[in-house]
């Protein structure tokens, strides 16, 4: 009996395919704490460790002579972000200024994943020999939403810690009494949940931003890694679909280079906002 042919996906089964995460168990409802996206984690903490590694390494190959580029780079990033930080936050910036600039190169790295190519991550596991094992790969953590929202939940954290240790117990839990109509005990519950809302909203929005802006970023990367697919429908479409493939993926590969370091930018500037708010009293 001759061996089945392998089944070719379909434009949509191809997109669906990478847009799937290589999880501990498929998830039935919108939210289910007990699914870990794997590659989700695993490309997170990688770019982790490299973020730690480049600023240790700019660390250790400081000198006060003429520097290299790759100091000259940090140096100009560093004062970047220290100029930013003094203009957010009042107060001690020994740890949010360190901070800022970690999260900045983070998620930069975390965002220029989507310039690997859309196949690779299967090919490679391909020639492992983990294609059977590991079914799906999505290597941009910044496109998981779970991803997102885990690091707006440490900013959120931040933002309690500081509202709490710059104002004191006592004057946070006034301030989430008292702002912004007023310290009548009428007005307590009204402005308790104002308060919870508008939490809740900063720590939303700052994952969703992200999110948004990196999963569209990640489609239309798949999107024209499909024009290369109509290689098989005659011999006009092939040239058509390879003249949109090179010159659709250079441009949108060029600008999303802008992308990729703004969404950084915007989500390490608004945490600052964030955590600057904490050390101003209403």
């Amino acid at each position: 009996m001759a061996a089945a042919e392998p089944h070719l996906m379909d434009p949509s089964e191809y997109i669906s395919h990478h847009l799937t995460n290589f999880a501990s168990k498929h998830q039935t409802s919108i939210v289910d704490f007990s699914v870990w996206n794997w590659d989700t984690l695993f490309w997170s903490v990688l770019m982790g460790i490299a973020t730690i590694v480049i600023l240790y390494a700019a660390a250790r190959k400081a000198s006060p002579g003429v520097p290299g580029r790759f100091q000259c780079a940090i140096e100009m990033l560093v004062e970047m972000v220290e100029d930013q930080s003094k203009a957010m936050i009042h107060g001690n910036r020994r740890f949010i200024a360190p901070l800022a600039l970690t999260v900045f190169v983070w998620v930069a790295l975390m965002n220029s994943l989507d310039f690997l190519p859309v196949d690779l991550a299967g090919r490679v596991l391909g020639w492992v020999g983990l294609s059977g094992t590991i079914d799906h790969m999505r290597i941009v953590p910044t496109a998981d939403l779970n991803g997102t929202l885990g690091i707006a939940l440490g900013v959120f954290v931040l933002m309690i810690y500081y509202n709490f240790k710059i104002k004191g117990a006592g004057g946070f839990i006034h301030e989430l009494l008292s702002a912004p109509f007023g310290a009548h005990p009428l007005l307590w519950l009204p402005n308790l949940l104002l308060n919870i809302i508008e939490f809740l909203a900063k720590t939303i929005s700052l994952g969703m931003r992200l999110f948004g802006n990196m999963y569209a970023g990640e489609l239309l990367f798949l999107l024209i890694a499909l024009l290369g697919s109509i290689w098989s429908f005659g011999a006009d479409t092939s040239v058509l679909g390879f003249v949109g493939h090179v010159i659709a993926g250079s441009v949108w590969a060029i600008f999303h280079i802008l992308i990729v370091l703004l969404q950084a930018f915007i989500f390490m500037m608004l945490t600052l906002v964030y955590l600057g708010q904490a050390h101003d009293a209403h």
